[in-house]
């Protein structure tokens, strides 16, 4: 069989009288006036546990549904259902495994488009714009290009001389894959597990208890598209109950994991613990965090430069691992972006996401706005830092930040070396002269590699600031903003703190989750031992 090369999922611009606007507004309205039960789901079970109020960000007083929290008899329960289902599951043709996921991109993009939209736009808090981009297209894109770069992986066959047949037999690796999922990309959520699944493995998906409205809603997707019974299993527990049973068990092949540095290190350190108890050397597959870049020549355009700052600092209140966190300027220009930038900023209207009007909404949960809170008081109370716009935040209905922009003369600051993860950019200053010592300064600065963004219209500039760079960022933008990666265009990842690089959207990301196997059939075997050498 074969699939055609999809096209990247359209996005809709939901203005002002348009079909779409009025489909989501009523299921927004449905989704605030419902409540929904989150449980796990293993087998064909759903499963109980105890109890916890999922309740909007923005408006964190009001109660949209409830997750139920398994304990370690879920993930036992997942992993035995997992071994048995695999067997099937692997036998299964591959046009037939990709027509399942074929099939949810359908549904998706069609039948649950606005319900989709709803439950991340109010349980992640996101702009419609945000929503659309993430559980709609990307989503719909990871599902329909990884059927097409599954199929392109798998048409690679070795050659075969006269009387040989040589062929590559594509398995499963030998065991459960565990996917572990964040919040703020839904379509993250919706990847980690199904790319694995696709490639013949059965899978224990755990998303983060934030984002488990939205993972539900996937969930249904799935099994609607013809999920068969135990291929994943959704586990509504916590990260230690999770790793503790899972990755203790002999059958552990691999993880698939989008979070942050320290959970994969602990994580890793656990895998590494356990070495002995595996059948196999589990993958390991990560995306974790950065302290993304805008570097600027003065050969740059100001205006550019601002807008990329703009929405690449503060779009998803800089919930984002692209999202620009530091950002060099040159003297020469740092005036003017500086004050176009400020200017746009007073210009951003913050409150829920169902006001489209709103370019910021809150941030996803208590802890999160501590943490973003906290730096933006050591940057409020510091003498190397100056703060030129935002710096408020209150949490009394939700957990809103205002966008916050920093100026540091210490270059390595932790302002500029930590990941913040919140709507908060520090900016530092470099003498135009100095450019190619500022490249250096940068790509030593921070831990992370994964994205940044360089600005010049000099081309040798360019050219040589790329150079330099190679290993800062594992997606590289120029005069773009860091953010905003899409499927079969810009494969995502990034390297050193930030993960494994094996990049999300490409075939090399489904090449972790399979373990080829070489045959050889000899047409005409011979019949004597000896070789023609011997003879005299």
């Amino acid at each position: 069989m074969n699939f055609p090369r999809p096209a990247n999922e359209a996005i809709l611009a939901y203005a002002p009288g348009s079909p779409e606007r009025a489909t989501l507004t009523e299921a927004l309205n449905k989704v605030y006036h419902s409540h929904k039960d989150v449980r796990s789901f293993v087998g064909n079970e759903w499963m109980g546990g105890e109890p916890a109020p999922i309740t909007p960000p923005h408006r964190h007083k009001q109660v949209i549904g409830t997750r139920y929290k398994a304990d370690h008899t879920a993930v036992e329960k997942a992993i035995e259902v997992a071994r048995k289902a695999q067997q099937a599951w692997q036998r299964w043709p591959f046009e037939r495994r990709a027509e399942i996921f074929l099939k949810a991109a359908d549904l998706l993009t069609q039948k649950y488009r606005a319900l989709a939209n709803a439950a991340c736009m109010i349980a992640q808090s996101k702009t419609v714009f945000q929503s659309e981009i993430d559980i709609i297209a990307e989503l719909a894109d990871f599902w329909r290009f990884n059927v097409h770069y599954a199929e392109w992986l798998m048409s690679w066959q070795p050659r075969s001389p006269a009387l040989t047949r040589n062929r590559m037999d594509y398995r499963p690796l030998e065991g459960f894959v565990t996917a572990i999922t964040p919040f703020n990309f839904a379509s993250i959520g919706g990847n980690l597990p199904t790319a694995p699944a696709l490639m013949g493995n059965a899978v224990l998906w755990k998303p983060a208890e934030t984002q488990v409205y939205s993972a539900a809603v996937i969930l249904e997707i799935l099994l609607e598209a013809g999920l068969p019974e135990g291929v994943i299993s959704f586990l509504v527990v916590d990260g230690p109950t999770l790793s503790e049973v899972a990755m203790r068990h002999p059958d552990f092949a691999g993880l698939h994991f989008t979070g942050s540095t320290s959970t994969l290190n602990r994580l890793w350190q656990l895998v590494a613990e356990n070495l002995p108890r595996y059948r196999n050397y589990p993958r390991i597959v990560a995306e974790t965090g950065g302290k993304d870049f805008v570097w600027v020549h003065s050969s740059a355009d100001p205006q550019g430069v601002a807008v990329a700052l703009a929405r690449g600092a503060y779009e998803y209140q800089g919930q984002k691992c692209s999202a620009a966190s530091r950002a060099y300027l040159p003297k020469s220009l740092a005036d003017d972006i500086l004050g176009r930038l400020t200017t746009m900023m007073k210009d951003f209207r913050m409150g829920a996401p169902e006001d489209f009007q709103n370019f910021i909404t809150a941030v996803i949960d208590k802890k999160a706005f501590d943490k973003i809170t906290s730096y933006i008081e050591l940057g409020k109370g510091d003498s190397q830092v100056s703060l030129l716009a935002g710096g408020g935040y209150d949490d009394s209905e939700g957990y809103f930040i205002e966008p916050t922009l920093f100026l540091t003369t210490n270059p390595r600051h932790r302002l500029m070396e930590e990941e913040i993860f919140g709507p908060v950019l520090t900016v530092y200053v470099y003498p135009d002269a100095e450019w190619e010592a500022s490249l250096d300064l940068l790509d030593s600065t921070s831990p992370y590699g994964l994205t940044g963004a360089i600005w010049a219209q000099d081309r040798e500039v360019i050219a040589t600031a790329e150079e330099r760079l190679r290993y800062a960022a594992g997606n590289l933008y120029i005069n773009d903003k860091p953010t905003g990666a899409v499927v079969d265009q810009q494969p995502f990842g990034g390297a050193r703190a930030s993960g494994t690089n094996d990049k999300a959207g490409s075939p090399w990301n489904l090449i972790r989750w399979i373990s080829p196997r070489t045959i050889k059939e000899n047409f005409l075997p011979p019949l004597d031992y000896r070789y023609p050498f011997m003879q005299v």
